[in-house]
């Protein structure tokens, strides 16, 4: 029991670490694209792990199985349409999490794999579907928050985006506290999370 739950374990770590990479080099890539190279300056354009995570967020992950990637930085004023562009950069790192999850959804579907994968596959498809969701939440720092900027009228835009930077931590931290027995947040995503975890992989 006690190495199976080790196993869990890691699998867990590893999973989540990999969807950490890929939704912070979705951002380096689609900023690059945009035509804002700080991502690339700073060493982001990659898919080794050890550029994308926090030193605190790993920590973190490490002992309490919550954790958090380095932000990917990148300059407004070099992209053609700063707020429209921060919008679709904020978007690329829950997309490409959900598409990794679909493509090892079809995986563990389609292909034969050996038994002991079968758990590693599950978690990290959970994984993924769950920064996802998580991140979608309109709510500084998370990437909801630039999406919907995005989205609003220009000048609803810079007043939400005011009040958030003001107040979007200390939001997130009450949202995040299980205040009444549960956390907020978590009974604002897992219904989501369960959806696509049944669409995915039953």
């Amino acid at each position: 029991l006690y190495t199976l739950t080790m196993v869990e374990t890691l699998y867990f770590l590893f999973g989540l670490i990999i969807a950490i990479t890929i939704h912070e080099f979705a951002h380096a890539l689609i900023a690059d694209r945009l035509g804002d190279p700080t991502p690339r300056a700073q060493g982001r354009l990659t898919l080794n792990p050890l550029a994308h995570l926090d030193p605190v967020g790993t920590v973190m992950l490490l002992l309490f199985r919550f954790g958090w990637g380095k932000p990917v930085i990148f300059d407004p004023y070099n992209l053609a349409h700063p707020r429209r562009d921060a919008g679709i950069i904020s978007l690329a790192g829950p997309v490409s999490n959900l598409l990794l999850a679909t493509v090892l959804a079809l995986v563990l579907r389609f292909l034969p794999l050996p038994q002991l994968f079968a758990p590693f596959f599950y978690l990290t498809i959970l994984m993924n579907i769950t920064l996802a969701v998580f991140n979608l939440i309109p709510v500084y720092p998370l990437d909801g928050e630039k999406i919907l900027a995005a989205l609003l009228p220009r000048d609803l835009a810079y007043e939400y985006q005011t009040v958030m930077s003001r107040y979007g931590t200390i939001i997130l931290i009450f949202m995040i506290l299980p205040l009444f027995g549960t956390s907020p947040i978590i009974s604002l995503i897992s219904p989501i999370i369960g959806f696509l975890s049944h669409l995915l992989i039953g």
